[in-house]
């Protein structure tokens, strides 16, 4: 005589639950993953366009852009992002203001990433960027990247270190009208500043992996179920 299966409608709607809750978060991941392809698509389309030579007035489709820009550095505003490592090494990102040939705004060039003295922690490196008109290219980021900081940021100011960097605050602080923008340079400046920019981290398969186990979750929820109640019937027939 074949085992027949014995339902409970508590373990059932406990069942629905988890497997409801498993497939819907799986879905959100998958939604999250797919998006992030498409963000990776636009990165990849963006950065194979010509380069800007202006900042672009709409900077909300001007991520990822290549940029070439003539100008001057605002030397005295240079700052210093710590906590920025790089190959295992300790050091800054080194940031400073420039000016374009124009009217227009300035714009925070990351110019790249140097060492922190081991010996004296308040002490930065002192490369300074080239006087007179130059030209600056690079990448256009939306920030400098962000790491966890603790208790309230300081007011920016010439020299400083900082955790995050905060544009608006930077321009109230400079007196200098910002682009919210950041080009992070690429290129040979003759300097000893390292650009080898971290890429973005999407998280693609992350994302991708996460919606994978939800949905194993919502499976094994109804194969427990399913078991279960097979056991159930097993037991009664005894």
């Amino acid at each position: 005589m074949p085992t027949r299966f014995v339902f409970r409608l508590i373990p059932f709607c406990a069942t629905l639950l988890v497997a409801a809750a498993g497939i819907a978060l799986g879905q959100w991941q998958t939604h999250r993953a797919e998006e992030k392809l498409a963000l990776q698509q636009r990165m990849q389309a963006r950065g194979s366009e010509a380069p800007l030579s202006a900042l672009p007035v709409d900077a909300s489709d001007a991520e990822f852009r290549q940029i070439r820009l003539r100008g001057h550095y605002l030397a005295q505003w240079t700052l210093y992002l710590e906590n920025r490592p790089y190959n295992g090494a300790v050091g800054f990102h080194v940031l400073t203001l420039f000016q374009p040939e124009g009217s227009g705004p300035a714009v925070v060039v990351a110019r790249g990433w140097a060492p922190r003295d081991a010996a004296d922690r308040t002490r930065v490196p002192q490369v300074p960027p080239p006087s007179g008109v130059t030209e600056v290219e690079g990448i256009l980021r939306r920030d400098a990247g962000h790491v966890l900081q603790l208790g309230t940021a300081d007011a920016p100011r010439p020299q400083a270190i900082l955790q995050n960097l905060d544009v608006p605050a930077l321009a109230k602080a400079s007196g200098v009208p910002l682009a919210p923008l950041v080009i992070e340079q690429s290129g040979v400046a003759g300097d000893t500043l390292v650009r080898d920019w971290p890429a973005p981290s999407l998280g693609i398969d992350r994302h991708r992996g996460y919606a994978v186990q939800w949905y194993a979750l919502a499976g094994m929820a109804l194969l427990f179920f399913i078991v279960t109640g097979f056991k159930r019937g097993r037991h009664d027939k005894a």
